[in-house]
């Protein structure tokens, strides 16, 4: 039985219309991310799909203690809930320690793990305590079929609505690789999955001093994860990918982003037709 989220005013599902997660790595700056966000907002909104926009207020796993983070938790939450004010759009935000959870909530309509920390059982009961919905992204370590447990320590907090995101395994060292199988596999638990298409082609530390990767394999894997049926597809975008300050080389600038939306959703329409 494939559950149904509610988020705001959107109904997400394995068996509904695709849902869209977008936004840039990190909060730049209150006039970069606010602009980025109206269109983006613009690019999804020709879809008539349902749009979920993506913020980090710190990016606390950098490679590099010399790297951008972002604004921290304050003036990042404020930052958000402008966005939220001048687009009309829920807000995902990533959250690194137990405490930012319950102020993160104030704010975001969805709590979002981060996937090296998708086992650490405070960070998820302390997100759960706020009953908002929780986007664990599965650890690169972790199989698909380990998820179960993560499941189990939130659902233990009586909060059941929940997203699942693949964003590839670790291959060697330096490199991801997406097995399109976790897909299926973990869309037996009922919950709706997320593929994260950006930070799958990444080659984490590739560039010595940060995160190297690919943006033109961003496009080809959603294209694969969609087919499989699943609930929606995460991805982050930049104005001028080459000058982001975190995640430049795996993030789409905006023309490749609404191509990839635009055939996205002509694919999970004709693969959700065969579901009926």
């Amino acid at each position: 039985m494939q559950k149904i989220i509610k988020i705001g005013n959107y109904q997400i599902s394995n068996t509904r219309p695709l849902v869209f997660m977008a936004g840039t790595c990190v909060i730049e700056s209150e006039t970069h991310y606010l602009s980025s966000a109206k269109k983006l907002k613009q690019i999804v909104a020709k879809t008539k799909h349902p749009f979920i926009l993506k913020a980090s207020f710190d990016k606390a796993n950098r490679t590099s203690v010399e790297s951008f983070r972002g604004p921290g938790l304050a003036k990042g939450l404020a930052i958000l809930q402008k966005a939220k004010k001048q687009t009309g759009l829920p807000v995902v935000v990533d959250v690194h320690e137990p405490w930012q959870a319950a102020e993160a909530a104030e704010v975001a309509d969805v709590l979002q793990i981060p996937a090296f920390l998708c086992r650490q059982t405070d960070l998820l009961l302390a997100c759960a305590d706020t009953g908002r919905a929780i986007n664990v992204k599965k650890g690169q370590f972790l199989s698909p079929g380990a998820m179960e447990q993560v499941i189990k320590k939130i659902e233990s907090r009586g909060n059941h609505k929940i997203l699942l995101t693949e964003r590839g395994s670790c291959f060697g060292y330096g490199d991801l690789v997406v097995d399109m199988r976790a897909l299926e596999q973990m869309k037996q638990f009922g919950y709706p999955v997320i593929f994260d298409a950006t930070h799958s082609v990444q080659r984490p530390g590739a560039l010595g001093t940060c995160t190297g990767g690919n943006r033109k394999l961003a496009p080809v894997l959603a294209r694969a994860a969609v087919a499989v049926g699943i609930a929606g597809v995460f991805f982050e975008a930049h104005p001028t990918p080459d000058q982001a300050l975190s995640d430049g080389p795996n993030s789409l600038d905006f023309t490749q982003s609404a191509k990839m939306v635009r055939e996205l959703c002509q694919l999970d329409e004709l693969i959700k037709r065969f579901g009926k």
